[in-house]
């Protein structure tokens, strides 16, 4: 007789292992938060500037030179020239602290002095930033109505101005004044600085250089002019013009 095998039991199913949460993709961080763009795009916009010049300052060029959206600089500054005319101002705010620190440890008396410091600030700023300096006057791109454009350029005259006219400090914004003969000497004395600066970083004092031994490099030439001529007019008294007219 057969005894009937009992039945084998099923053995449970193998219970299926957890799946694994899905990794969350953590997006990369921005590298600037949204209060700092606009500096960030300023750099980044001088950056293309002295590294690819004037040809090379497109939004998106800005952009991608600050690692942000290509819409970014539109956003914060309506156009190329708002942006570029922005960057200007910071050339100006630079220039004017440049000469207010180079006459910063200079009695208030001491004008030729004064004046001498601020031509040489003036000057070495441009030879330290030609592409910047070179923007700054390039009215065919920036916007010169742009407020603070407007404003940094004035800051820069009002420490220039005042300091050339022989005053030995620079006054407050809404004292700025000029007579005719200080206008006149000022226009002058920027001329001749302005010249300057655009011959050293133009490059065109280069044949000067080649006819003497006298001096190494063109800022060197251009020092050793700044340190023999006075900045400035000097205008004859009322009382010698009319004695000359009579004679």
């Amino acid at each position: 007789m057969t005894v009937p095998r009992s039945p084998t039991p099923k053995s449970a199913p193998a219970a299926k292992a957890p799946r694994r949460a899905a990794a969350k993709k953590v997006a990369a961080p921005k590298p600037y938060h949204h209060g700092a763009l606009p500096e960030a795009l300023l750099a980044a916009a001088e950056a293309v500037l002295v590294r690819d010049g004037l040809a090379g300052l497109g939004l998106r060029a800005i952009a991608r030179e600050a690692g942000v959206s290509h819409t970014a600089p539109k956003h914060h500054f309506g156009d190329t020239t708002g942006l570029l005319s922005e960057l200007a101002a910071v050339g100006y705010r630079r220039l004017r602290d440049a000469m207010l620190a180079a006459m910063a440890t200079l009695d208030a008396a001491d004008v030729r002095g004064r004046r001498n410091a601020i031509a040489h600030a003036y000057v070495h700023f441009a030879h330290q930033n030609p592409a910047l300096f070179g923007l700054m006057f390039r009215n065919e791109i920036i916007d010169m109505g742009r407020p603070a454009l407007a404003d940094a350029a004035s800051s820069a005259m009002r420490v220039m101005a005042p300091t050339i006219g022989g005053k030995g400090q620079v006054p407050a914004p809404s004292s700025v004044a000029l007579s005719r003969l200080e206008a006149m000497g000022v226009t002058a004395a920027w001329a001749y600085v302005h010249g300057l600066a655009s011959l050293l970083i133009d490059r065109r004092l280069q044949g000067i250089l080649r006819a003497t031994p006298a001096f190494d490099d063109p800022l060197t030439l251009v020092d050793a002019v700044l340190q023999q001529v006075e900045l400035g007019l000097s205008f004859p008294a009322p009382e010698a013009k009319a004695a000359g007219a009579r004679h």
